[in-house]
């Protein structure tokens, strides 16, 4: 490590330091999702670790689904923190839904930071069973 790689690494803590003193650092980040689909429609699971129910928004609007959330990583008491990249994170995720979802019967679930989005088939795009009559 040389003396310029030093100082710019105290520079960057002293940023951080009089970041946190003003306000928080906030970034935002994609969350990881996992998607599941059967003939009944699609199950999401979003990852937002650190959000609670009253820091979460999930809307739908012209055939779009947003998900936008805030957490708070809080600091120990009697703990000070010396470098903070992420102190704030706000988590967005914009997704297509396609006309054969029901959004109007969506179904959300937010546990252990692991946000669960049901979202049926329309009745009239579920497959179903053709009943055959033998002459």
């Amino acid at each position: 490590m040389n003396d310029t790689t030093q100082m710019v690494e105290r520079n960057q803590n002293a940023v951080a330091k009089n970041q946190d003193e003003r306000s928080s650092p906030t970034m935002t980040l994609l969350p990881a999702v996992d998607i599941v689909e059967d003939a009944s429609g699609v199950t999401l699971w979003a990852d937002l670790p650190g959000v609670t129910k009253d820091k979460l928004e999930v809307n739908v609007h012209d055939g779009n689904l947003h998900i936008e959330a805030q957490a708070v990583v809080p600091t120990p008491s009697g703990l000070r923190i010396q470098h903070a990249e992420i102190r704030r994170p706000h988590f967005a995720r914009a997704f297509s839904l396609s006309a054969d979802l029901d959004a109007s019967k969506i179904e959300a679930n937010l546990q252990d930071g692991v946000l669960k989005l049901t979202i049926p088939r329309r009745d009239e795009a579920r497959p179903r069973r053709i009943p055959v009559n033998v002459a």
